[in-house]
């Protein structure tokens, strides 16, 4: 077994949904020069909750998936340093937003350069596996992977769903590329805003959570109802 896959057996087997490797080596500004994507997904329970809004539910959710993924991050960083390499834990501790709301290293950069989705017009991972209704994590390290093919383009076509179901109005529906700044087809202050709004109303909680548009995505339905029928 590759060392690559050595670590995706031991990611997936400790609760992870997704794993990819990703080729960073463009990015100049990094001293690591790849990527491991980490994924895991929302219960499909919690998204039917969030039709209308935030719920309880989704907020408990919300925090219990960030404390897994940044576990499983921690985790596979330290095997990769058994391995003899460097490796970073983009744990929410680590990872710090710039005032644009804006990091060093998306865990969304890394995973659509590992070939795991796309960014959808809500500025959503999107896969085709679990739609928007996963939550990333991401490691950095000097140790060569076996990595996917970079998606480049969108998958959204014509579905405008999200950009019908923001309350802040922050989806333009123009579809991303790799090459297109993400303030040209999404707006996250009015994001930031109507969801902390949404937020206080629903849960009179001062935290910037809403999660509608991940539950209107056509590909997270399908996850939705793909799993509903498994558990049947």
């Amino acid at each position: 077994m590759s060392k690559s896959s050595e670590i995706k057996e031991y990611l997936l087997a400790e609760g992870a949904s997704l794993i990819g490797f990703a080729d960073l080596s463009a990015h100049h500004h990094l001293e690591m020069v790849s990527g491991v994507s980490i994924m895991v997904k929302i219960p499909p329970a919690v998204i039917r909750s969030i039709s209308h809004g935030p719920t309880m539910n989704y907020y408990d959710a919300y925090h219990n998936l960030n404390r897994k993924l940044n576990e499983l991050a921690e985790e596979g960083a330290s095997l990769i340093q058994s391995f003899g390499y460097k490796a970073v834990a983009q744990t929410t501790e680590y990872v710090k937003e710039f005032d644009d709301h804006r990091t060093k290293m998306p865990h969304k950069t890394v995973a659509t350069s590992a070939g795991l989705g796309w960014i959808g017009k809500s500025a959503l991972f999107v896969t085709r596996e679990f739609g928007s209704a996963i939550r990333l994590t991401s490691i950095l390290t000097d140790m060569t992977l076996d990595y996917g093919v970079p998606v480049t383009e969108s998958a959204c076509g014509d579905y405008d769903l999200c950009k019908k179901a923001c309350p802040g109005q922050a989806v333009t529906g123009k579809l991303w590329r790799a090459d297109l700044d993400r303030n040209e087809f999404f707006d996250p202050l009015k994001c930031r805003q109507a969801a902390r709004a949404l937020a206080k109303e629903k849960l009179n909680k001062d935290i910037t959570l809403c999660g509608k548009c991940i539950e209107a995505c056509p590909y997270t339905k399908a996850y939705v109802i793909n799993e509903e029928n498994i558990g049947n």
